[in-house]
């Protein structure tokens, strides 16, 4: 320090300089580290299980089966940052084909799992954080915007078909399972396509059920005897009954009496007002074995394959007495038991 005031006067204002300066400089380390801590819990996501099941499956109709399933993204990071995220579905267990297969003991349900609503984009794998799925190797772009908080959450869904055709496929409780799916690779969106993202999440793997009861359809042709003068001889006919079952279903096909008043499985009635006709339906082309609903005794049985099984039935209206000239019917329930 001089002894001037002038002197003294000049070394306050460095001395103040100095202190202003270190001031700007622990702003500045503040702001850095900052913006170090923000950058550390970004890119953080977690995505959930995808659990489908298509319950009880009509398998004899042959139509497709439809269900959804939905999980959820959630993740955390920079304010006003966009996490583009490659979703992606494993394979799980595949058939020889390579599509997805639900699995029954040996028995064998193909399904597969879309991205769409209309079923026609299939959500695959790119192999970046499950298993490739080589059949379809492509996944899900999802960009998840975060807003100022910094966080953000969504729900996507998977919309999944068993194939149509399959009635062969026996009953029983199906499963397919995936690994640790649905994945997603990530990172913050840049003009990078999927696949894209260093990161990962993983579920814990998802499971997907069906379920096939035993179960018959039945259908059936009249029998026509057709136009008929005089009853003086044996008048024979066919129709026809078909029945579908699934696959390895036991099944009886029983004939009621019909509803002419007094009718039995051996003695059918037709009629025509208080008048009748007498017919009766066989299970043999010689007509000799009368077609009934008693299981064991005069039913016929089969075991199902899941495909059409046609029965001939064989009937006749033996001679008799013309009743009056007019048309005459009657009506015989088909039960079919499995």
């Amino acid at each position: 320090m001089v002894s001037n005031g002038s002197g003294f006067i000049r070394h306050r204002r460095v001395s103040r300089s100095l202190q202003w300066s270190a001031q700007v400089r622990i702003v500045l380390a503040t702001i850095i580290l900052a913006s170090s801590l923000q950058a550390a819990r970004s890119q953080s996501c977690s995505i959930t299980t995808a659990n489908g099941s298509y319950g009880a499956v009509d398998i004899l109709s042959g139509a497709v089966d439809d269900t959804t399933a939905t999980f959820s993204i959630n993740c955390t990071g920079t304010a006003n940052q966009t996490v583009r995220l490659c979703v992606e579905l494993s394979p799980g267990q595949t058939n020889a084909a390579g599509n997805r297969r639900l699995s029954s003991g040996s028995e064998r349900l193909v399904h597969e799992l879309y991205r769409d609503a209309s079923r026609t984009t299939i959500w695959g794998s790119w192999g970046l954080a499950t298993t490739s799925y080589g059949l379809y190797p492509i996944g899900t772009t999802y960009d998840l915007a975060l807003g100022s908080s910094g966080s953000a959450g969504a729900t996507l869904t998977v919309y999944g078909r068993i194939f149509s055709n399959q009635t062969t496929a026996g009953p029983g409780s199906y499963v397919w399972t995936m690994t640790t799916a649905p994945a997603a690779a990530y990172d913050y969106k840049t003009a990078a396509t999927c696949p894209t993202g260093s990161r990962q999440a993983t579920s814990s793997g998802s499971t997907w059920t069906a379920t096939i009861n035993a179960n018959c359809n039945v259908s059936a042709t009249n029998v026509n005897f057709g136009s008929v003068g005089v009853l003086a001889s044996n008048v024979d006919s066919t129709g026809s009954v078909t029945v579908r079952c699934t696959d390895s279903t036991p099944y009886n096909i029983g004939l009621s009496a019909g509803s002419g008043s007094g009718a039995t499985v051996a003695s059918r009635k037709m009629t025509n007002g208080v008048k009748t006709v007498t017919y009766s339906l066989y299970s043999d082309s010689g007509r000799t074995t009368v077609w009934g609903n008693t299981i064991g005794t005069n039913t016929s049985s089969g075991t199902g394959t899941g495909l059409d099984q046609a029965y001939t039935v064989y009937a006749r209206a033996p001679a008799q007495t013309t009743p009056a000239p007019g048309t005459y019917t009657d009506t015989v329930v088909v039960t079919v038991t499995y």
